[in-house]
């Protein structure tokens, strides 16, 4: 089933819209959602959340992009949920030492779940992405949307884990000299980085 076919079955309020839209995007919602919550469980429980919010959010809300629509609905809904129950201790802090690397380049007063939905932030990290050669920009990705770890990255792109290390950091000061160009960082933020 096609996309915009998924799509139309949610706007026909389709009781088939969600098994529909789990056959092809289950397993994928599920390894995002495993990647930050690292229990099965956890990560089951997002994803039916993540139907339901795809089913309240459709109509009125028609995604040009159902995959990353998806995406973004169960990794919003991990990420509450990790918050939400305390379960950084059970990941054994990967999605916690995933978000703090990233924000040694991101303003001081950033407030993740505030701030990441922030439009002009978001559109200044599309354009850099979008800059990024291919391989850069799957790790950065991977890393930090994915929450792979460096380990998992190393292994998936036929890299040794220092070199997956080594393209994060300077993608990430490719970041914060962008977000520095971009005006998206003070003066007294340039001096603590």
């Amino acid at each position: 089933m096609t996309d915009q076919e998924l799509v139309n079955l949610y706007w026909q309020r389709s009781e088939q819209a969600i098994p529909e839209t789990e056959v092809v995007y289950g397993a994928y919602c599920h390894t995002v959602a495993y990647n930050l919550l690292r229990s099965p469980e956890d990560a089951e429980e997002s994803v039916n959340d993540t139907w339901l919010a795809a089913w309240n959010a459709m109509p009125p809300t028609r995604p040009g992009n159902l995959r990353a629509f998806l995406g973004k609905l169960t990794r919003n809904i991990a990420v509450t949920r990790l918050r939400r129950k305390g379960s950084l201790k059970r990941g054994g802090g990967t999605a916690a030492l995933a978000l703090e690397e990233l924000s040694e380049c991101l303003p001081g007063d950033f407030d993740l779940e505030s701030r990441v939905e922030a439009r002009e932030l978001l559109r200044c990290i599309d354009r850099f992405l979008a800059k990024l050669p291919e391989r850069e920009r799957v790790i950065f990705v991977g890393r930090y949307f994915y929450v792979l770890s460096p380990e998992e990255l190393a292994e998936r792109l036929n890299m040794k884990p220092a070199g997956v290390k080594t393209a994060l950091f300077r993608t990430r000061a490719k970041l914060r000299k962008e977000l520095e160009k971009e005006g998206m960082l003070d003066e007294r933020e340039r001096l603590s980085v």
